[in-house]
């Protein structure tokens, strides 16, 4: 891709979703800074100021300095100090102290076993919505394919209704501002659709102290910090902060891997052909998608990221599509491989906040490939991608697709 050399650094401000509906999804902008500015200060004048940082090693920097950097002041560019303080130590994403803690709770939950369980029905929901909607001159593998399959999966894990389960992610869309340029999603809305989510799960918690079963609810009402059960609050947030995981990233990550297969033909062939790629296609699927734009976190003390100070009370961030791409971590960066090793992205993060469902998320984009490769002959896009207008989530809204299904077999 061609650097964008018309970046003007006194206007810029990453935290302007626009940037992100543009046709290259903002990667001009974000390789321009990698190039000449890897550590750029972010004023705002409307926020917080920042640092983002665009190469590889800073970002490991940052994720594995468990001392000088904290999350609970905010773990995302544009969420407020007061948002993420009133879930500080108690949701996991934003937890510092009782991180082990919490993530043992959680954990059981989300075990290979549990995911194991699932993928009968992971396979049949993908499946069934392919052979229902190949053949179509076009429909939109997001809403049919891509949205369905984790909110399926996630649904399934909180033991929500399959009746609601349209409702769950209308509301989540909403709630995280997933919304296309021309789709402006208001403040007033984001807050009705969170209010909507928080209401539905306390009456689903409610229902289940009173029910145990198997699912995350019950893990998580059983489980306990050092003898003390988990408030309603603090299952509340983690249940929040798992559909924000489970729907919005794997959506993206799977409506991407369409977009990249399309586009890079050759390596569409060389997957069907070699389905004993797919582990890796899989790897380079997270690395090439990046759905979480970006990571925060703020300096308790003075510090250095290589050369640069960094002072207390500074907010720093890493940029995953940036990082991803960075040619001093993976030869040959900017060319989509299926058989990429090794393959280190960073889109589950680092350290001790690596994203708990990563292990859920990988497989559910497997079972999407291997669908995909056993069931299409043929992919094409019937009309422009839609990005989303987001600063937290980089993704696509609507990918417009004809499928041709492999009658023969493969």
């Amino acid at each position: 891709m061609t650097v964008d050399t018309t970046v003007n650094l006194n206007d810029l401000d990453l935290a302007d979703p626009d940037i992100y509906t543009a046709p290259d999804s903002g990667l001009g902008v974000l390789h321009y800074l990698q190039e000449h500015r890897p550590m750029f200060w972010n004023k705002r004048s409307d926020g917080p100021s920042f640092w983002a940082f665009t190469k590889y090693a800073d970002g490991v920097a940052v994720y594995l300095d468990k001392t000088n950097f904290t999350s609970e002041r905010g773990m995302q560019v544009g969420q407020t100090e007061s948002a993420a303080r009133a879930a500080a130590g108690k949701m996991l994403i934003v937890t510092d102290g009782r991180h082990s803690q919490l993530r043992d709770v959680m954990n059981p939950a989300l075990t290979p076993r549990v995911v194991r369980r699932l993928e009968g029905a992971m396979r049949e929901t993908v499946g069934g919505m392919l052979e229902e909607n190949a053949q179509k001159d076009s429909f939109d593998f997001v809403d049919t394919v891509a949205g369905r399959l984790p909110l399926s999966v996630i649904c399934e894990l909180l033991g929500v209704p399959r009746a609601d389960w349209d409702l769950m992610i209308q509301w989540t869309r909403t709630a995280f501002g997933s919304a296309t340029s021309d789709d402006v999603i208001s403040d007033a809305e984001k807050a009705e659709a969170n209010a909507n989510i928080f209401a539905y799960y306390a009456d689903l918690l409610a229902e289940r102290r009173d029910n145990l079963g198997d699912d995350v609810i019950s893990v998580l009402i059983r489980g306990q910090i050092d003898g003390t059960p988990l408030t309603d609050e603090e299952i509340l947030l983690n249940i929040n902060g798992l559909i924000t995981g489970g729907n919005e990233t794997t959506r993206h990550a799977s409506a991407g891997a369409v977009i990249a297969l399309v586009e890079n033909p050759d390596e569409w062939r060389r997957l069907r052909e070699d389905p004993s790629l797919i582990p890796t296609a899989v790897e380079e699927v997270l690395r090439w998608t990046a759905p979480s734009l970006n990571v925060m976190r703020t300096a308790l003390r003075d510090t250095r990221i290589g050369d640069q100070t960094i002072r207390a009370g500074e907010r720093v961030s890493v940029w995953h599509p940036a990082v991803n791409r960075d040619e001093d971590a993976f030869p040959d960066a900017r060319r989509f491989d299926v058989g990429r090793t090794p393959n280190r992205h960073l889109t589950f993060g680092l350290g001790k906040h690596l994203c708990i469902g990563a292990a859920l998320a990988r497989f559910e984009l497997r079972v999407l490939l291997e669908e995909l490769t056993g069931r299409v002959a043929r992919m094409e896009l019937t009309g422009p991608v839609k990005r989303l207008r987001s600063n937290l989530m980089w993704g696509v809204d609507r990918v417009p697709v004809h499928l041709e299904l492999d009658h023969a077999g493969h």
